[in-house]
């Protein structure tokens, strides 16, 4: 475990199982804040993803980003500035199991339950692939909130969204070139059935578009996604 203080956040990396570490950023202090899983993008545990945990952290979460590329090649940190490390990320994205990478989530539940400085309530929030990650972890695990930014392959999974048990809020890219205007549109259409999912759409925000290192940063829709992030964990994670 490594450990440093940085303006009052703790930063650490912990072991969830032999191969697979997560990046934690939390509050220092010794009171107890609310859990928050970080589900990473194609680009695994990168600067981006450190940046968005120590966000949350300073908003008063315990946010845990675990290494879910584990299985294929540990430690991966890419960049979409990079062309061969984009290209890479694009590969590991192809040979990513959802099955395994869910399982890896609940091992991580598992562990943040179990962690002294996490209190009652855990959410869950994902970016990209992690956008999906977040959606099936809504419905196959005990997250008390959850949240997905511009998850692709949603559209595929949609019997799983009878199994949501706790709110969950899908930021929708109108013009996501990784999830087609049909798919957006099932999505939409199968959430109408259940009023514990949330829908926020965005339209002519690109994929990627709250990421602000990405090409596709739009500081509109990023800033009004952010701030319905926030107050969505607020009420479900930090009210009791």
């Amino acid at each position: 475990m490594v450990e440093t203080t940085v303006a009052n956040l703790l930063r650490e990396e912990i072991n969830i199982t032999d191969t697979m570490f997560a990046y934690v950023s939390r509050p220092a202090g010794e009171r107890t804040a609310p859990g928050l899983l970080v589900i990473q993008e194609i680009f695994g545990v990168n600067d981006n993803m450190r940046i968005l945990c120590d966000r949350y952290a300073a908003q008063g979460y315990v946010a845990v980003c675990p290494d879910l590329f584990h299985r294929i090649e540990p430690r991966i940190n890419l960049s979409d500035k990079i062309e061969p490390e984009l290209q890479r990320a694009f590969e590991l994205f192809g040979q990513f199991n959802p099955e395994t990478g869910v399982e890896d989530i609940e091992k991580t539940l598992k562990i943040m339950r179990g962690l002294p400085y996490i209190g009652e309530k855990i959410g869950a929030v994902g970016y990209c692939l992690g956008g999906f990650l977040a959606y099936l972890t809504a419905a196959r695990t005990e997250t008390d909130a959850t949240i997905s930014y511009y998850g692709v392959k949603i559209d595929s999974a949609l019997a799983e969204m009878k199994q949501v048990r706790k709110p969950l809020l899908l930021h929708i890219a109108g013009e996501d070139q990784f999830v087609p205007p049909e798919a957006q549109e099932k999505i939409i259409s199968a959430a109408e059935n259940y009023p514990l999912v949330t829908i926020e759409r965005y339209p002519g925000a690109a994929h990627a578009f709250s990421r602000p290192e990405s090409a596709s940063y739009d500081p509109r829709p990023a800033e009004k996604a952010n701030i319905l992030t926030d107050a969505f964990l607020k009420n479900y994670l930090q009210t009791v």
